[in-house]
């Protein structure tokens, strides 16, 4: 499936990876990533909304979808140097870049690494890598056990999800959706069939949040590197269901940071997209 109107493109990321990557509209560009379990259809409403006066750029993150799918490197750090690398080759030295779920921390790791690039911010329903693994205690963290099943070493999780990975990967398209009919039956086989092909790929990608990704977040909190560039952060309202201060954690990496809670379920782009359209119009104008 593809984003109605929108050109595909087989663009050059880092390190000799490829990248599948739909591009629309004209004007100043905004970069969208996706979420797992999902692809860059996830941004389809939004998408064709911003292209009526941007430049709207939405790839498939490197192992996901029709991107190149390494053995390995799925650190937060080499897929936002993908993403950069797809964007100069499109000739934007600078964009707006806006992140869900691991689309989220890689932007969130774009703008850390790539502070005269990245213009706003905006991520979707996670916290930063060190602040998730914080909040996950005690039988709260059963929420999260796909990210405790992929971060162990190469072998079980891949074995045991590629075993029965629609019911898996199906799973959680089901438990996030407040409103299921947002993802309808095509897009849901879509996003089942591109996971089913990549399950190497997605553990890689979650076991790196386990390992290097920590490592890369320790360091820029230890010499207090922040988002230096406006950010919005758009969460459901996990921080009061499992007793944290969300706004806060995220406080403590920006500069200029607005965070609001929505309603709508995880896939909040898809569930909400004029919600979410219109926080980005706002992202963009400070």
């Amino acid at each position: 499936m593809e984003i109605n109107g929108f050109e595909y493109h087989r663009l050059p990321g880092a390190g000799g990876v490829s990248l599948n990557v739909a591009v629309g509209g004209s004007g100043t560009p905004i970069v969208l990533l996706h979420g797992f379990p999902q692809t860059h259809l996830m941004w389809r409403h939004v998408a064709t909304d911003l292209a009526a006066d941007h430049t709207v750029i939405c790839p498939d993150l490197r192992g996901y979808g029709s991107s190149d799918k390494p053995a390995d490197e799925y650190s937060k750090r080499a897929m936002a140097a993908d993403i950069v690398a797809v964007a100069r080759e499109l000739g934007h030295s600078t964009f707006a870049l806006a992140g869900h779920d691991r689309g989220a921390l890689v932007a969130f790791r774009a703008g850390l690494d790539h502070p005269d690039v990245v213009t706003h911010l905006m991520c979707l329903d996670v916290l930063p890598t060190l602040d998730m693994w914080d909040m996950m205690r005690g039988t709260s963290a059963a929420i999260g056990f796909h990210l405790y099943l992929m971060a162990q070493p190469p072998g079980l999780a891949e074995t045991m999800i590629t075993a029965s990975a629609d019911t898996f990967f199906g799973h959680f398209l089901t438990l996030w959706a407040n409103d299921g009919s947002a993802i309808p039956a095509d897009v849901r086989a879509a996003y089942l069939d591109a996971c089913r092909a990549a399950v190497p790929s997605i553990v890689a990608d979650y076991r790196a949040s386990a390992t290097v990704d920590v490592d890369h977040d320790q360091e820029d909190l230890a010499a207090g590197n922040k988002l230096r560039m406006p950010v919005t952060v758009i969460q459901q309202d996990w921080g009061a269901a499992l007793g944290f201060d969300a706004a806060a954690r995220w406080q403590a990496w920006s500069t200029d940071l607005q965070h609001q809670t929505t309603t709508a379920g995880h896939f909040m782009a898809e569930e909400a997209p004029e919600e979410i359209t219109t926080a980005i119009r706002a992202l963009l104008k400070r």
